[in-house]
């Protein structure tokens, strides 16, 4: 698949291994030039699942922008939401215990918040890409050999759907989004980027 011609190069602020697959996958050219820790933390009361994840993919963005030449850096968060509650990466078996057994039989969305900031000249431009998920019932056989097979690490929500999962299944949006990194709109916005 031919990518547009970029005016810049393109860097990966992300050192996910899932974002970096789905962009060589889709046979873009890139660095990587992953965000300082502190840049990828800190969730405000008051702020909705949208919101937090489009201010995580910016400071994320804005991290990085400050230690790369001119460029085009692609910034990328995302969460699962449930019942209100927000999911991000479990800190310990236990944590994803209760995340599985939360989503178990439910609906839940994943959100990705994505910034695009061509650098020094341009403005950030951060969008949002949603997706609904259903997760059939898991006993709690299947969610102990799920946790102690540690499946779970690194995953928002316990879970990776790039892991060919039969017991999740996407009902509205982007598959790509659910792994990390909603690709068709990544391509949107980089076609807007280089009209």
């Amino acid at each position: 698949m031919t990518q547009p011609q970029l005016p810049a190069p393109l860097i990966l602020a992300s050192s996910s291994p899932r974002r970096r697959q789905l962009l060589t996958s889709a046979g873009y050219e890139f660095d990587i030039v992953p965000p300082r820790e502190e840049a990828e933390c800190g969730v405000c009361s008051g702020e909705t699942p949208p919101e937090l994840v489009a201010r995580l993919a910016y400071q994320k963005a804005a991290d990085v922008s400050t230690r790369v030449g001119p460029s085009i850096i692609l910034a990328c968060d995302t969460i699962c939401e449930c019942q209100g509650q927000v999911l991000g990466k479990p800190r310990d078996e236990d944590h994803a215990r209760r995340m599985l057994e939360m989503l178990s039989g439910r609906r839940h969305r994943v959100f990705s918040g994505l910034c695009l900031w061509h650098v020094p000249d341009g403005e950030p431009v951060v969008r949002v890409d949603e997706t609904t998920l259903r997760m059939d019932p898991l006993s709690r056989q299947q969610i102990e050999e799920i946790v102690a097979s540690g499946a779970w690490e690194g995953k928002a929500g316990a879970f990776g759907y790039q892991d060919g999962l039969d017991w999740v299944h996407v009902e509205q949006g982007s598959e790509t989004n659910v792994v990390g990194l909603p690709m068709e709109l990544l391509s949107r916005m980089l076609g807007e980027l280089c009209t």
